[in-house]
């Protein structure tokens, strides 16, 4: 993925799609949520990590994708794996898996939740341009939200929502062109995976009321800031989350205020399949990048994985999903 922050000066005045969500303050009765454990979350992310970096056309990567494979079936969940040859901007053929577990495959009414698994080749962000080559381990960006859905995905296979839940860890995301490389088209050399699936879903014609996009999102005091791409393709979605997120008193995380557009994930969901999809992603106001220092540096390791921030995440979208009727 892209991540560079275009900030918005202009207001957009663009409709956003009448897709509706229901949220507990809208139910008569009350709904039970499972509890999210960030210990759980935490293991899965470090668990991960101990492949080393998950870089496509490397052992760790086949590694930790059958680990994600016989996860997600040892939860319940029907699995599919969507194996393709992708070709990255230098030429590259990307061995990759995008990974799907579906829970409740039957029924007609479907959440998406996505995160990106694979790793960045290149620090290319780190300080020290002698680390600018060596790959980055990852933990926060990928690993982290792959962690969440982990969770997310245990919980489900012993207590399944009204809804049908599609969990799905898109591959080849991070091997996108270094600005140094002056590639063309270097926007979509990034979410390689993602713009895979989009155009060939596991299942013909597959569709969902909504996506939820998981990036960065384990840092310690991370803040979460409502992406403009998101506000417009899913404003609904985006005012669900962060109201779930205020009544379950996480403010102090999901803040309520304007962040930045990015080309991530959810851009090509969006765009090319049509499902209304949201990027909840880490974004510091005051830092250069608008990440984390550690971001695509040699220094995205565990020990910038904090168990409160996963907490805040996972229990908010256990709350959106199992309040979906």
């Amino acid at each position: 993925m892209r991540k560079i922050l275009i900030f918005l000066f202009a207001v957009i005045q663009l409709s956003a799609c009448n897709h509706t969500t229901r949220s507990a303050q809208n139910e008569d009765k009350k709904v039970t949520v499972p509890g999210f454990s960030s210990d759980s979350a935490y293991r899965f992310t470090q668990k991960q990590v101990d492949f080393g970096p998950r870089v496509p056309n490397t052992t760790a990567h086949d590694g930790c994708a059958a680990y994600l494979v016989a996860e997600l079936k040892r939860f319940g969940a029907e699995v599919i794996e969507q194996k393709a040859d992708l070709t990255a901007f230098d030429g590259t053929v990307l061995k990759s898996i995008n990974i799907i577990g579906s829970f409740n495959s039957k029924a007609s009414s479907r959440i998406l939740l996505f995160s990106h698994w694979d790793s960045r080749p290149w620090a290319d962000q780190d300080p020290l341009a002698g680390n600018h080559k060596k790959p980055v381990m990852a933990a926060n960006d990928g690993a982290s939200g792959v962690g969440v859905l982990l969770e997310m995905a245990r919980l489900i296979g012993k207590s399944q929502p009204a809804v049908g839940v599609d969990i799905v860890f898109f591959d080849s995301e991070d091997y996108g062109s270094p600005e140094s490389a002056k590639a063309p088209n270097s926007e979509d050399s990034w979410c390689l995976g993602t713009q895979y699936w989009a155009k060939n879903p596991h299942i013909p014609g597959y569709t969902a009321r909504f996506g939820i996009l998981l990036d960065m999102v384990g840092g310690k005091q991370a803040t979460f800031y409502r992406e403009q791409a998101s506000e417009y393709y899913a404003a609904n979605v985006v005012n669900n989350v962060w109201s779930q997120a205020k009544s379950l008193g996480f403010g102090q995380y999901f803040k309520d205020q304007k962040g930045g557009a990015i080309t991530d994930d959810h851009i090509y969901v969006n765009q090319i399949i049509g499902i209304p999809s949201i990027d909840i992603i880490q974004f510091d106001p005051n830092s250069k990048t608008g990440f984390a220092g550690y971001w695509h540096t040699t220094h995205d390791t565990m020990e910038n994985v904090d168990k409160n921030t996963l907490r805040a995440i996972g229990t908010t979208l256990m709350h959106v999903v199992y309040n979906e009727k």
